[in-house]
């Protein structure tokens, strides 16, 4: 067991129960509920209404026992509900994007997210006031 750092959505949760093992991270259930909000239940892994089941060609992938009690391959979940993620080996650090449902669903609206920027006089301006009407946006940047 070694120490990982789990950024998981909105919120950053030091885990000293972590069993790292390349590419996985094992983690308690309880460690698992405190870092990203997720539990185990018999109806698969749940959190708020949505509950994912834990296909059984899957499932030895996704939890075993331990000596400190039933653990879950975050990263297997991961791969499981299409959710992306990264980690950095050396400081022990692990960060969890968007799940699936959630950036499909953005991306197959094919509508860009509402923005603010300033014109050249500073005066903000959003996406959302533009629409429909002709423009040229143009980023620059120094570096």
């Amino acid at each position: 067991m070694s120490a990982a750092t789990i950024l998981y959505q909105q919120s950053e949760t030091r885990v000293e129960d972590a069993e790292e093992d390349g590419t996985k991270l094992w983690l308690t259930l309880a460690d698992l509920t405190a870092a990203t909000g997720w539990t185990l239940k018999p109806e698969g892994v749940c959190k708020d209404e949505i509950c994912v089941p834990a296909p059984d060609a899957r499932r030895a992938a996704l939890i075993r026992d331990g000596a400190s009690g039933t653990l879950l391959d975050l990263t297997e979940f991961a791969r499981l509900i299409e959710q992306p993620f990264a980690h950095d080996e050396k400081s022990s650090v692990w960060y969890f994007g968007p799940a699936g449902w959630e950036w499909k669903t953005k991306l197959s609206s094919r509508r860009a997210p509402d923005f603010v920027l300033p014109d050249i006089a500073g005066k903000p301006h959003t996406l959302a006031e533009l629409l429909g009407k002709k423009l040229l946006i143009l980023f620059w940047a120094s570096w």
